[in-house]
């Protein structure tokens, strides 16, 4: 059996008409840039989040770039983050001449240690930038306490965290990105709302960051040929907005089904001792994005997979202190354990909406009979 690591054809054939009708409108009603199916989307996703604005963008790097900039996290200003992310949660800090920070990751949750944060705080740091990763968030309540306590902006990067939501002490459940200054999410077609291309969006809020974030996607114009700043040009594309509008109908549905997915792996592989899971910690309503273990022999099974035909994919392979790219920062190999060691045994396996059990029990039959030999 070949099992994809993700595949976006089976559900186009599922809702085939309402993607092409979907389509078809935009070009019917004539091709425009912020069109109509923009509005309405931003619409929606204020309404599934409970954030006051929502602001499309080009791509989730987009949003984290726009939102940086505007908090300020920029001119050799210290932002405090994860080096155990993908690069734009970083990059978006640097690109402004502003200084990554990095703190090590609690080795349960995988997310930003909060209790090693308030350690990196000097008269420099301006803001913080969890990043909520794979099935949880990180733990908001420490984060903006310590925001709090500093006076420091936090940027939420919930790229990945579309559905994610966090309880407070004594307070609702809110949604990933509407606790800090401002939220980000991408809508990359893997994500668990993912389109067909590149797709971002900023929520928040706060009308005056809202209406900044407008300005700045359309080169940081007040109204038309009035630059107010010097912004972007980084607009949610329509076409990709009218797809996106089908699949937030089912983003219920598409949440239920990756749990039960990830419930089953737990189900099948946790009586396997050479393998962990991470922890969920909080109280919070995890989505289960990807679905990683964790094994010291994570090289060998994921050959093992692959000679399988079983897709799968690490995230990630390389923690961002030791990336060539952020070698001026000074850190180097060993200065932060936790990632660096979860960095060589982590392994993501296939879970989207439309993968089958059978699927899932053959990825199971096939781990447990490498872990047999």
């Amino acid at each position: 059996m070949k099992v994809g690591f993700y595949t976006s054809q089976r559900e186009y054939t599922e809702k085939q008409k309402e993607f092409d009708t979907a389509i078809h409108d935009v070009l019917k009603n004539g091709i425009a840039t912020l069109g109509q199916q923009v509005k309405d989307f931003e619409k929606a996703v204020e309404e599934f989040t409970g954030a006051k604005h929502a602001i499309g963008v080009a791509s989730g790097t987009d949003a984290l770039v726009l939102s940086s900039d505007i908090l300020g996290f920029k001119d050799v200003k210290e932002v405090i983050t994860s080096p155990f992310t993908f690069l734009a949660s970083a990059s978006c800090i640097a690109r402004h001449g502003g200084k990554p920070v990095f703190v090590d990751i609690d080795p349960d949750t995988i997310c930003i240690d909060p209790n090693k944060i308030e350690e990196k705080i000097t008269d420099n740091t301006v803001g913080i930038l969890p990043i909520h990763l794979f099935s949880q968030m990180a733990d908001m309540d420490k984060i903006m306490d310590i925001a709090s306590r500093h006076d420091l902006k936090v940027l939420e990067d919930a790229a990945e965290a579309f559905g994610m939501r966090w309880q407070g002490a004594g307070d609702s459940m809110k949604h990933s990105g509407t606790i800090g200054d401002f939220g980000v999410f991408s809508f990359f077609p893997t994500k668990t709302l993912g389109g067909y291309g590149d797709g971002g969006m900023i929520i928040t809020n706060d009308d005056n960051l809202a209406e900044l974030a407008r300005q700045y996607r359309v080169h940081g114009a007040s109204k038309k040929y009035h630059y107010d700043n010097l912004g972007y040009n980084s607009r949610l594309d329509t076409m990709q907005a009218a797809i996106l509008l089908v699949k937030i109908k089912y983003i219920k549905e598409a949440i239920s089904k990756r749990e039960k997915i990830a419930s089953l792996y737990k189900e099948r592989l946790s009586g396997c001792e050479h393998i962990r899971f991470p922890k969920i910690k909080g109280n919070q309503s995890p989505v289960y994005y990807a679905f990683n273990i964790l094994t010291d022999r994570r090289d060998e099974l994921n050959a093992f997979l692959k000679e399988n035909e079983i897709g799968t994919s690490i995230y990630y392979p390389m923690p961002l202190h030791l990336q060539k790219c952020f070698s001026y920062l000074g850190y180097k190999k060993g200065d932060f354990p936790v990632a660096e060691r979860i960095s060589k045994e982590i392994l993501a396996l296939p879970i989207y909406p439309e993968l089958t059990l059978d699927e899932v029990n053959y990825v199971c039959d096939k781990i447990l009979e490498f872990f047999k030999k």
